[in-house]
């Protein structure tokens, strides 16, 4: 096969190919397109690279008092609603907007065994 037929088999292979992408509705999924789901994402996947004496620690700061979080609900990708402890243990729960809402996180050694690693639970909106 000539070099020129090769290059030629090639071009209109990629063409094809292009074409076959546009026209093809299954494609990859989608990426979180809100500043909601891509928060819950980003915080998911630190998690979940942990290691197994690790937890991830996240906190939200007010003018008065850092809470522990320790379940992240999403009634919406709009609103957040935080549910932590205070330093005296109390519960607490934060209901913010997505876009106002900043945390710190981190991983950190877990409590020497038997103690399990504290792990975040999150639920999203219904669908």
């Amino acid at each position: 096969m000539a070099l020129g037929e090769f290059t030629r088999q090639l071009a209109q292979q990629a063409i094809g190919n292009q074409v076959k992408d546009i026209l093809d509705p299954a494609g990859p999924p989608a990426a979180p397109d809100g500043i909601g789901q891509t928060m819950f994402a980003q915080i998911q996947a630190m998690q979940k690279a942990l290691k197994d004496d690790q937890e991830l620690v996240v906190l939200f700061q007010s003018r008065a008092e850092t809470i522990r979080i320790v379940e992240f609900f999403a009634p919406s990708w709009k609103v957040a609603v935080l549910t932590g402890v205070d330093a005296n243990k109390n519960v607490a729960r934060i209901v913010s907007p997505f876009e106002s809402l900043q945390l710190i996180c981190k991983p950190v050694k877990a409590a020497p065994p038997p103690a399990k690693p504290l792990r975040i639970a999150f639920v999203g909106p219904k669908t």
